[in-house]
């Protein structure tokens, strides 16, 4: 019985010993691996929120802005390349959340038309976000949340 403790000891010894090596072999501390695999988790759920707001798009917002999200000069502003998006993020949340009215500014290019609050639940709205904001050459690092959408009132 003793023998078997000690082989079974010996074995957990030098198993330990083989983990502790391939770790620091691969220059990974545990850490690290949960940083890489909690980044991995937050592109996988940007990346569901940007199919779903993909075919938001398609069925709410294409028709003015277009599928390559350039919009129609001096009547509809792009989401391509916007700087209105990334510099007014709140401000886009409440545009498609409640609707816009009034002059905005994209790009150096003034904009006056209206838009009219498209319906849609907090969900919806994160993933037209997340969508729009990372589609076109548009990059954020940042995923929009329904949370963050419930915060913003009229």
């Amino acid at each position: 019985m003793k023998k078997h403790l000690k082989r079974l000891f010996l074995l957990e010894t030098i198993m330990v010993i083989m983990s502790i090596s391939i770790v620091a072999q691969s220059g990974n501390s545990d850490t690290e691996y949960r940083k890489d695999f909690s980044a991995e988790i937050q592109d996988n759920k940007l990346t569901e929120s940007m199919t779903r707001g993909s075919e938001i798009y398609t069925g709410f917002c294409m028709q003015c802005h277009l599928p390559d999200g350039k919009g129609t000069p001096k009547i509809y502003p792009p989401l391509a390349g916007s700087n209105w998006l990334v510099d007014k993020r709140k401000e886009s949340i409440h545009s498609i959340k409640y609707g816009l009215n009034g002059p905005i500014e994209v790009n150096g290019e003034p904009y006056n038309s209206a838009m009219t609050s498209l319906g849609l639940e907090d969900e919806e709205i994160a993933d037209v976000m997340n969508y729009i904001m990372n589609s076109w050459g548009n990059t954020q690092n940042i995923i929009v949340t329904p949370e963050e959408v419930a915060m913003i009132k009229k």
